[in-house]
């Protein structure tokens, strides 16, 4: 009935006081930026792979290699909520959380509206082939994009297109977590699911109170990563989203400096 096991992937989840995150988003949208826990989730990722950096890296033949940046995909809902796609947001370390979103608002935007030349490409390639013709294509051009380090300007796909972990969001979808698989073709060693903020009980100080949390799901290849990773990794996340103002780049635009932190 089975296949022998071969699958190495690792789930975990976890509960994140919101607070920090809701307030760092209340003063950015007061401040006319629309910024959501999902963007402030890709920082930390980005904020941990620095702190990790084994798990920046690619695998090739046993050996791992590291990336030249830190670049996180945004997994996004097109075509009415009826299909997936995403944007990679590059060197996303050095970016402010307003210009993360901007960014991605600028790029999401285009492709829902059909006026993303590359998706629209692509897209049309895809939904052009067959089942059977479009398996051996995804594999051929994750191959030259992936493992052979290439661009594919015709076929409107770029080099490592999945950049070095994936975040998505089901909060928005009123779902309280979930967990996804990671995909043969995306080369990346995390999956992170961002859940919809709820109110829970939780001990703090001895009592049981109220508080608003953040779940997350993640996905993780075990290639990559072994329990020391993880507990690393999980570190960074935390820390980051104790505090998101505290790990803010130079805001260049506004000529004023929110925290240290060292660009890429």
């Amino acid at each position: 009935m089975w296949h022998a096991p071969d699958d190495p992937q690792i789930f975990g989840a976890l509960d994140v006081d919101a607070r920090p995150v809701l307030a760092f988003i209340e003063r950015e949208r007061a401040a006319g930026h629309r910024i959501t826990p999902t963007h402030l989730v890709g920082r930390a990722i980005a904020h941990t792979l620095d702190e990790v950096p084994d798990l920046n890296v690619r695998i090739r033949g046993g050996r791992a290699y590291p990336r030249p940046s830190i670049d996180v995909f945004f997994i996004t809902a097109v075509s009415g909520g009826q299909d997936l796609s995403g944007v990679k947001i590059e060197r996303v370390l050095g970016k402010p959380a307003i210009e993360v979103a901007e960014e991605l608002a600028l790029r999401a935007k285009a492709m829902k509206a059909g006026k993303d030349k590359d998706f629209s490409r692509s897209k049309r390639m895809t939904d052009s082939l067959p089942p059977v013709l479009l398996r051996a294509a995804l594999r051929a051009t994750a191959f030259l994009t992936e493992q052979l380090q290439l661009d594919l300007p015709m076929l409107a796909l770029r080099r490592s297109p999945f950049g070095s972990a994936m975040v998505s969001s089901v909060g928005m979808f009123g779902l309280p977590h979930g967990f996804a698989p990671l995909a043969w073709m995306y080369d990346v060693p995390l999956l992170v699911l961002v859940g919809e903020i709820t109110e829970k009980a939780v001990v703090e100080g001895g009592r049981v109170v109220a508080r608003q949390m953040l779940p997350i799901t993640a996905t993780i290849d075990h290639r990559y990563a072994d329990g020391w990773h993880v507990s690393r990794a999980l570190g960074a996340f935390r820390e980051y989203l104790a505090d998101p103002a505290a790990f803010e780049p130079v805001d260049v635009r506004q000529g004023n400096v929110m925290s240290h932190q060292t660009g890429q």
